[in-house]
């Protein structure tokens, strides 16, 4: 296959999937890795597509446009596992936990398989996969019901039905964006919705967002900043974001995506 029908073919899988990965494109081109970043950078050169660690997306969204799991699974992966492993320090064994849909909260249930007692309530697909995965005899995990979303959330009325009668010690809530005046958003309405309802029946909210979260705005805010007891994000967060949310969630935490311990912020960091 001559390399131009090859990134044709690329950049079709993009745009219908919203994101690649390198390491499988190479096994289904039978190429290079190498080969494989070339092409990725020859339609980034052209703005066809966007480059990002392992892999590439779809350019630029819009407030209403929602990349599927997949396409975000390939975004800021180092961010996304350190901020779950500072997250996982937040939950003790017993608890009543929920994780909303996302792929730093699917991360951290990666690591909370080991936490004995849990019970976890989520909206995902992907964590609810994951933790069914691990077997635990000792955890609980509650799926809600509801109409399934690119992003592999569950959300709509039955969602939100489901979860109005329960009582929750935490929520990880994962974002798609936020800003001072907007707060916490999403590009899809129901899930906004699904999300308040997760927010009401928690004691407390976490809130996972890694840097590139800062200056998104999703058409529908789930919460104000103020409504955070803690904000777990990466030393990348830009200063102007360190102070507002410094001053307006409870809790700023930021952590090193190489490897560093993580330590809290504050608004005059």
């Amino acid at each position: 296959m001559l390399a131009q029908q090859r990134q044709a073919a690329i950049l079709e899988r993009v745009r219908s999937t919203g994101g690649v990965r390198v390491t499988e494109l190479a096994g289904e081109f039978g190429v290079s890795d190498m080969t494989i970043r070339r092409d990725l950078e020859a339609l980034h050169e052209r703005g066809l597509l966007a480059k990002v660690h392992g892999g590439a997306t779809t350019t630029e969204p819009s407030s209403t446009d929602e990349p599927g799991f997949h396409a975000k699974s390939v975004r800021q992966l180092p961010e996304k596992a350190a901020i779950a492993d500072r997250a996982a320090q937040l939950v003790r064994p017993g608890a009543a936990v929920a994780l909303s849909a996302g792929t730093t909260t699917a991360e951290l249930a990666r690591r909370l398989v080991d936490v004995p007692g849990l019970t976890v309530v989520t909206n995902s697909l992907p964590v609810a996969e994951i933790l069914h995965a691990g077997g635990r005899p000792d955890q609980t995990v509650v799926l809600t019901g509801g109409v399934r979303t690119p992003s592999d959330a569950l959300v709509g009325p039955l969602a939100v039905g489901a979860v109005r009668s329960l009582h929750l010690d935490l929520l990880f809530l994962g974002v798609h964006g936020i800003t001072e005046r907007a707060g916490f958003t999403t590009p899809n309405l129901m899930e906004a919705e699904t999300d308040r309802a997760l927010v009401a029946a928690a004691d407390r909210l976490v809130v996972l967002a890694d840097h590139t979260k800062w200056g998104t705005v999703g058409i529908s805010s789930i919460v104000e900043l103020a409504a955070a007891h803690v904000l777990v994000s990466d030393e990348r967060l830009p200063p102007p974001a360190r102070r507002v949310l410094g001053e307006q969630v409870g809790e700023l935490i930021m952590v090193e995506a190489t490897g560093g311990g993580p330590r809290d912020a504050h608004a005059d960091d």
